[in-house]
């Protein structure tokens, strides 16, 4: 029995919800979906918590609840998903592509739509002033921005730009991913570094990606340089990781007793 628990900062209706998905995602239930008694046992919950959870499923339409026929997985599930959607945000559509890093931004930009939140002129904080080389204090674009699939939402963006290289407007941000608005001002962007890590959603993020408060998010922060090797912008996205993954292709490099796994191809990243 797979037992869900109260320790974890998820309601047990979510915690149920998420392994259903992820085991209609790797197509386990093609003889159909188990039935609440046998949920129920499975988990340690009451009929509640499954039919919840079960009703999540269906409003996305990954199952079909039939009274007298039981529960059965929709095509999507097995097939569409999160594997296809994974494919749209790694930038396998047929869009403009950058080359190396930017692929998966421009790609991710291209294949769906946004929301922005805000923009506004704001004073550089000292945690980010470092990162953009700039004084604490100086004015830089703030845009805060959710980013949806086809599933919903996606990630929620924060980016800094150095004033002078951001007269954009919410029309913009809307239309266009900033590497490539930045691009159309003319800064040639070379590359970026970023750290990767964990984070849980606080409320408003809990409001903005619609998952429980709590939940586990994947937290990409990343700083873009120009060919001159300038900072022109720093951004944290934070992403639902049921609808989105990081991918690298590894190759084994070195002597035969000292091997390493080294990238072979930049990684994937979204924007």
């Amino acid at each position: 029995m797979r037992a869900v628990t109260s320790a974890l900062p998820l309601p047990k209706y979510h915690q149920v919800y998420l392994v259903l998905r992820e085991q209609l995602h790797e197509g386990r239930f093609s003889a159909g979906v188990p039935g609440e008694m046998a949920l129920m046992r499975e988990f340690g919950v009451a009929r509640v918590t499954v039919r919840k959870a079960l009703g999540l499923l269906a409003a996305e339409r990954l199952i079909r609840r039939t009274p007298g026929r039981g529960t059965v997985p929709l095509p999507m599930a097995a097939g569409r998903g999160a594997a296809a959607a994974r494919r749209d945000v790694l930038g396998g559509g047929d869009g403009e592509r950058f080359d190396g890093l930017f692929e998966n931004p421009i790609g991710l930009g291209l294949h769906t739509r946004v929301s922005v939140l805000s923009v506004r002129t704001v004073p550089c904080p000292a945690s980010i002033a470092g990162a953009l080389e700039l004084p604490e204090g100086a004015p830089v674009q703030k845009a805060q921005r959710v980013r949806f699939t086809r599933e919903g939402p996606l990630s929620h963006i924060t980016t800094h730009v150095p004033q002078a290289l951001a007269p954009f407007g919410r029309r913009d941000l809307a239309r266009k991913p900033i590497l490539m608005l930045l691009e159309d001002a003319g800064v040639q962007v070379g590359r970026a570094t970023q750290v990767i890590s964990a984070r849980l959603a606080d409320a408003e993020l809990a409001r903005r990606l619609d998952v429980a408060v709590g939940s586990a998010l994947l937290s990409v922060q990343r700083v873009v340089y120009d060919r001159r090797n300038r900072p022109v912008q720093w951004l944290l996205g934070l992403y639902r990781p049921d609808r989105y993954e990081y991918r690298t292709e590894l190759s084994r490099v070195g002597r035969i007793d000292a091997r390493v796994w080294v990238n072979k191809q930049p990684p994937s990243a979204a924007q």
